[in-house]
């Protein structure tokens, strides 16, 4: 039984919204985050990526850092460039890219409900990752940037969605700079947001799609607080976690692809012979090649594209090792490459599917000497793995479009 709580959020004021609105605090590297907020003064980047405050000398982790980032917080709400409700509600974020729309509830997911394995993970966590963000929680004391998690598409959630986005006016209704268009609205009225409410505790399992370290980060806060306060009631803020919870039915996952920067032992004919064994391969030329079903892969090497096919005998039905993530890995970076782990080998690099074909071919050109074009992996997948209580290999999901922080802040102190 899902717990997922309306709340009173701090959330930026609709006249500087698309001002502050900012891509995930992980996208970007410091000097990505410091051009940016040059660009963009009121960026919430200033609060997710405070560092870019100091030189370079000043590291990412310093505790002024995190100090600042809580001083510039409190002082954009002083100056009412957020706005505080006061009354718990649910909020409806649509984002729409390239005429694609999916429509999220932000709401408060309950931390026991993650310990308990109701709100399921499909990948590890970094404890470096993890440690940044519960220094910037615990500094900022809110939580900035929203975990996304997904659903099985319910019919009355969907209902009154559609009602509120069809007669209320939206609170944001704004274009980024990257065409993604953000709208949302708030869900003020107390029967419906008792029958989301009720909806959703009656879904057995909710998923978090992106946002792991996030999400483990608060659920690290929230054990923290509940020690040092032995007689928390379990209805203290730092107890829930601000996500947006999207219907499966609606979401994009785009592909992850791989490139490599030598070629180890092999030569490229080398290679394709060895390849043949677990693949049936076509040459391509010059012609970009997509894979377009599970269980094949692109390929370009030396300027060349290649189709591979995995052969039915390297076929699997096991939820993870079916992955084609996992068939490259097992098949190809491992035995041939001997990248036993590929969230530390300094030879792969991963390129996410919004960056295109052409980021492939322009590393090979550049840095790298082949590159893997893979079939995205599905919600389905993502699902079964959690259902599984398994967990995918690293940079198997690649989700478009990308929440923006900013919009909505879940602040600890009420």
């Amino acid at each position: 039984m899902a717990e997922m709580r309306p709340f009173p959020a701090i959330r930026a004021n609709e006249k500087f919204a698309d001002r502050i609105a900012a891509l995930p605090y992980d996208v970007y590297n410091r000097q990505e985050a410091k051009h940016e907020i040059e660009r963009e003064p009121l960026s919430f980047l200033r609060v997710d990526r405070a560092e870019t405050f100091f030189t370079d000398s000043v590291s990412t982790y310093d505790a002024c850092v995190y100090q600042k980032a809580h001083d510039v917080l409190r002082h954009m709400i002083e100056m009412g460039e957020f706005i505080r409700d006061e009354e718990p509600c649910y909020y409806i974020y649509e984002l729409t890219m390239n005429g694609r729309s999916q429509t999220g509830i932000v709401a408060c997911a309950g931390v026991d409900d993650y310990l308990n394995g109701i709100v399921m993970k499909h990948e590890n966590t970094r404890e470096d990752k993890e440690i940044d963000r519960i220094h910037h929680i615990q500094a900022c004391n809110a939580q900035t940037g929203p975990i996304f998690l997904a659903y099985q598409s319910d019919r009355i959630i969907n209902e009154i969605v559609d009602k509120v986005r069809s007669t209320t006016k939206p609170i944001y209704d704004f274009t980024a700079k990257d065409g993604i268009s953000h709208r949302a609205w708030i869900v003020m009225d107390a029967i419906d947001i008792e029958t989301i409410f009720r909806a959703f505790q009656e879904m057995e399992h909710i998923y978090i799609a992106d946002g792991h370290h996030r999400c483990a980060s608060a659920v690290k806060v929230a054990l923290s607080r509940r020690s040092e306060n032995p007689e928390y009631t379990g209805a203290e803020p730092y107890n829930y976690v601000m996500s947006v919870l999207f219907p499966h039915d609606q979401l994009m996952i785009m592909d992850y692809n791989r490139v490599i920067k030598d070629l180890g032992a092999y030569t490229p004919d080398s290679l394709l012979q060895k390849l043949e064994s677990v693949f049936t391969i076509e040459k391509i030329g010059n012609k970009q090649y997509r894979p377009n079903r599970k269980g094949s892969f692109g390929m370009f090497l030396e300027d060349c594209w290649y189709h591979l096919q995995i052969r039915d005998a390297y076929c699997t039905g096991d939820a993870v090792k079916g992955l084609d993530v996992s068939i490259l890995q097992d098949h190809v970076l491992n035995p041939l490459f001997h990248i036993e782990d590929p969230k530390t080998d300094q030879r792969i690099d991963f390129v996410g599917g919004i960056r295109g074909l052409e980021e492939l071919e322009r590393r090979v050109h550049t840095d790298c000497k082949v590159a893997f074009a893979l079939y995205p992996t599905s919600i389905e997948e993502l699902f079964a793995v959690a259902d599984e209580h398994q967990l995918m290999p690293p940079k198997s999901t690649w989700f478009e479009p990308k929440l923006r922080s900013g919009l909505f802040i879940h602040d600890l102190e009420c």
